[in-house]
C-alpha cells in the first residue's frame, strides 16, 4: 500500500511538471479590447473621475503603459493594430488614400500572422477597414476575408445608425445602439469557451464611446459624469466580465489582454471643444495633455494602455518606454510562435521585453511619427517633439479649420515647434529656440520618413501599391478644391 501511495505521489508530481511544461511552451491566448475615442483622462487608473474598478483592477494586476500611441482618426488607428504599419504605408484598394483607409485585400493583418500557428480567430465589434459606412462597403473587405474565422459586428462607426453582421449575413439593421457593448462582451465570452482547447486570438473594437453614445439600461443614469459615463462603466463591466471568464475556464495565466483606445477624446462633442467634464458633455477627456482626436497633439494620439497577463507581467508596474498599437503585430507573432510578413516592412516592433519588465531593453531613440491623414506633421523621440510646419490651406492635414479640436488647438505653425514632454507634457512652452540642434536632428529624421513613409506631397519609397494604375490617384472632389483656390 505505501508503494502504492509512493508511485501515485510521483506520478501526480510528474503530471503537474508537464502541464506546467505546456503552459510555459504552448502559444498563449490574446485579447484586444479597443475602445473608442476613449481618452487618456477617462480611467481612474490614469488620474480620471469616472468609476473604473475592474480596468483599474487590471493596472493593479498588470502593466500600464504612460507613452502608448495610436494614430489620431478612428480607420487608421485599426489599419495600424491591424497591419502593424503606418497607414501612410499601407495599400489600399485602386492605389488610393482615404481619410478612413480601404484595407487592401493582399495586406496581411495580425490575425492571418496569428492562424499560421493555429489561431482561431474573432472580431467583435466595429471593422473599419472596407469603407467608413454602414451601407455600401466592399464585402470582400470585410473581417472574413481578413483572416478572422469569425465577425460579429458593424462596418463603422455609429455615427447615425449601425447594421449588425454575423459573418458576411446582415442580422439585423438599425440595431438598438444601447445593446451593443453587452452584445459584443455575450460574443467574446462564448468565441473564448468554444475555442478555450487551443490558442485563440480576439479582437473587440468596441463601438463605444464614439458617440451616438447609448449604454444599457443597468447603466444608463447612474453616473455623475452623464451618458458618457454611463458609457464607460459599462465598458469597465464589459472587461470586468472577460476577466473574469478567463479566470473561470482556468485561462488567466495563459492569456495577455490589452486594454486600450484608438484615439484620444472627440472634444467637438464637449462645450466649446474642450476637455469633457460637465454631464452633459458627450466626448471624453485628454487629462494633462493637450487637445484630442483629429490632432497630432498629445491628447489625440497618446492613449491609455494596460497589458495584463497573470504570471507573465509583474502586476502594478508602469513602463514609461514608448509604445504603439503596430507594436502588437510583431509582439504577437514572437509570443505566438509566427513569423512576421518577410516581403514588406513592419513598422511595429516586438515589445516582448518591455513586458518582462526589461526597461533598461528598450529600443534606444524609438521614434513616433504622428501622421493626420497624409500629412507627416509631429516627430517623437525620447523626451522631445517636434511639431513641422504646416502648409496653409489644406483641409485635415493642418490644425487651421479643424472644428474637432479647441480653438486654442487651431494652429498652423509656420516654423517648427519643439516640446519637452517630460517636462510639458501638455505641449505648452515651445522650447524650439533653445535647441536649435534637437530642432535640426528631428526635421532631419522627419526628412527620412518623408522619403520612406511619403507624405501629403510625397510617394515614400517604402508605400505599397498592389493595383495597376497611377499611385495615390486624387479623387475629382480634392481636385476641384484645388482648382477652386
Amino acid at each position: 500500500m505505501k508503494n502504492l501511495l509512493t508511485i501515485l505521489a510521483i506520478l501526480t508530481f510528474a503530471s503537474g511538471v508537464v502541464n506546467a511544461a505546456d503552459k510555459e511552451t504552448s502559444p498563449p491566448n490574446f485579447v484586444i479590447i479597443f475602445t473608442d475615442d476613449l481618452g487618456y483622462g477617462d480611467l481612474g487608473c490614469f488620474g480620471g473621475k469616472i468609476a473604473t474598478p475592474r480596468i483599474d483592477q487590471m493596472a493593479r494586476e498588470g502593466m500600464r503603459f504612460t507613452s502608448f500611441y495610436a494614430q489620431p482618426i478612428c480607420g487608421p488607428s485599426r489599419t495600424a493594430l491591424l497591419t502593424g504599419c503606418y497607414p501612410m504605408r499601407v495599400a489600399e484598394a485602386n492605389n488610393r488614400k482615404n481619410t478612413h483607409p480601404v484595407l487592401h485585400s493582399k495586406e496581411i493583418t495580425i490575425a492571418e500572422v496569428l492562424k499560421t500557428s493555429g489561431y482561431a480567430t474573432g472580431c467583435f465589434g466595429k471593422w473599419d477597414q472596407a469603407g467608413h459606412k454602414q451601407r455600401g462597403f466592399n464585402p470582400e473587405l470585410m473581417p472574413n476575408h481578413q483572416g478572422f474565422d469569425y465577425f460579429y459586428g458593424t462596418p463603422s462607426s455609429n455615427d447615425r445608425s449601425v447594421d449588425l453582421y454575423r459573418n458576411e449575413k446582415l442580422i439585423e439593421k438599425e440595431t438598438d445602439l444601447s445593446t451593443l457593448t453587452k452584445r459584443y462582451t455575450d460574443e467574446v465570452i462564448d468565441f473564448i469557451g468554444k475555442n478555450q482547447e487551443r490558442p485563440f486570438f480576439v479582437y473587440l473594437p468596441h463601438t463605444m464611446p464614439h458617440t451616438l453614445l447609448a449604454a444599457s439600461k443597468d447603466f444608463r443614469g447612474k453616473s455623475p459624469r452623464g451618458l458618457y459615463g454611463d458609457v464607460i462603466n459599462e465598458i469597465d463591466h464589459s472587461t470586468g466580465r472577460i476577466l473574469d471568464a478567463l479566470q473561470k475556464m482556468g485561462l488567466a495565466e495563459s492569456t495577455y489582454v490589452i486594454f486600450t483606445s484608438d484615439n484620444g477624446p472627440w472634444l467637438s462633442k464637449n462645450r466649446g471643444r474642450k476637455d469633457g467634464s460637465r454631464p452633459e458633455d458627450h466626448g471624453g477627456s485628454a487629462g494633462p495633455l493637450r487637445s484630442g482626436k483629429v490632432s497630432t497633439w498629445e491628447g489625440g494620439t497618446r492613449i491609455p494602455a494596460i497589458f495584463w497577463a497573470p504570471g507573465r507581467i509583474d502586476p502594478a508596474t508602469t513602463c514609461s518606454s514608448i509604445a504603439t498599437t503596430m507594436d502588437l503585430l510583431p509582439t504577437f507573432a514572437a509570443l505566438g510562435g509566427a513569423d512576421v510578413p518577410g516581403d514588406r516592412k513592419i513598422d511595429g516592433e516586438d515589445i516582448s521585453h518591455l513586458l518582462q519588465g526589461k526597461f533598461d531593453q528598450a529600443t534606444r531613440d524609438k521614434t513616433f511619427f504622428g501622421y493626420l491623414t497624409t500629412e507627416l506633421q509631429t516627430v517623437r523621440q525620447g523626451s522631445w517633439k517636434l511639431h513641422l510646419p504646416r502648409v496653409a490651406g489644406r483641409k485635415w492635414q493642418k490644425f487651421t479649420r479643424n472644428t474637432h479640436i479647441a480653438l486654442r488647438d487651431n494652429i498652423s505653425p509656420d516654423k517648427a515647434l519643439l516640446f519637452n514632454l517630460d517636462q510639458d507634457l501638455g505641449e505648452s512652452k515651445d522650447v524650439a529656440a533653445a535647441h536649435p540642434e534637437i530642432v535640426a536632428r528631428l526635421l532631419e529624421v522627419a526628412n527620412e520618413a518623408r522619403a520612406d513613409i511619403g507624405d501629403y506631397n510625397q510617394i515614400g519609397s517604402g508605400q505599397r501599391f498592389f493595383d495597376k494604375g497611377p499611385r495615390r490617384p486624387e479623387s475629382a472632389k480634392w481636385i476641384k478644391q484645388k482648382q477652386a483656390r
